[in-house]
């Protein structure tokens, strides 16, 4: 495994844009170091995905991403036989003379598996930085499925047999909390917690990913969804949703916000519509806090 320095990692995560804090480049590097799993956690938008990507350029290797959802069983994870190539190799076979036992051995090989995520990635030749998005919405069958994958690096195919990996992956895990995870995943992983940013960083944050948008509209942007955030909401909005509020409202070439603005815009920072109610109600005062704060501060 390319061997990466705290430093570098700090400077990786500059480089995209990515505007971290020393808690999450050291647990980047710690991870790398000891080759252990990675599980972060915090709210919806907050940036879980992204910690994936910018391992996989640190380690200049291949990002394998498994999206979790109810439901999914090892099967998704792993491989699937491809049903209609082998079908068709059997038709054209009819008329040959390749008895039943070549027959079989050839159409449970390689050449007709389809490799999902988890099986990709411990067969690659390099080692590749697997995502296993959203861990929290599968069920805990799959978690402990996932278990014994951490554990051994090797999967079992019937009809082929033991598969050990070449390389072992980095393992990155994101979850919202939607459901609490065993312990015996956490005890597995190196864990880091990610919080909706402060104003400093959220203002950070927009300036590098909408370059050009005006400073005062970024600061009342910021300063808005701060004091958004406090509010009992269904869907908190994350950064995602700040980062594309600020480039709708930077192509109006805006310097300020104003209550008519915000509230033609709401949809794209809130994705309920009684949140968007709720809001709508207090604009005004929101809109005030969000003045008194910029003008003090």
């Amino acid at each position: 495994m390319k061997n990466i320095e705290l430093e570098t990692i700090a400077k990786m995560l500059r480089e995209q844009g990515y505007i971290s804090e020393d808690p999450i480049a050291m647990s980047l590097y710690l991870a790398m170091k000891l080759q252990m799993p990675l599980l972060v956690e915090g709210p919806a938008g907050v940036g879980k995905t992204e910690i994936g990507k910018v391992m996989a350029k640190a380690l200049d290797t291949e990002l394998i991403r498994l999206q979790c959802y109810e439901g999914l069983d090892s099967t998704h994870a792993l491989y699937e036989w491809n049903y209609q190539y082998q079908l068709l190799y059997l038709q054209m076979q009819e008329s040959g003379k390749m008895d039943i036992g070549q027959l079989e051995e050839t159409i449970f090989s390689d050449k007709f598996l389809l490799k999902r995520p988890v099986l990709r990635a411990i067969t690659q030749e390099t080692n590749p930085v697997l995502l296993i998005d959203e861990i929290d919405r599968a069920d805990e069958e799959f978690e402990s499925f996932l278990l014994e994958v951490l554990s051994d690096w090797q999967v079992t195919i019937p009809e082929i047999g033991t598969i050990k990996a070449r390389n072992k992956p980095q393992v990155i895990l994101t979850g919202n909390r939607t459901r609490e995870l065993s312990e015996a995943l956490r005890r597995r992983c190196i864990y880091l917690w990610i919080d909706y940013p402060d104003f400093d960083k959220e203002l950070a944050i927009v300036r590098a990913k909408v370059p050009g948008i005006d400073i005062n509209l970024g600061r009342e942007i910021c300063l808005f969804m701060t004091e958004l955030r406090k509010k009992k909401l269904e869907k908190i909005p994350g950064i995602s949703e700040t980062i594309d509020w600020a480039r709708a409202l930077a192509a109006m070439h805006l310097s300020h916000l104003d209550k008519k603005l915000v509230e033609d815009t709401l949809g794209v920072v809130l994705k309920d519509w009684q949140d968007i109610r709720q809001v709508r109600d207090s604009l005004s005062e929101l809109l005030e806090k969000t003045a008194v704060i910029s003008r003090l501060s």
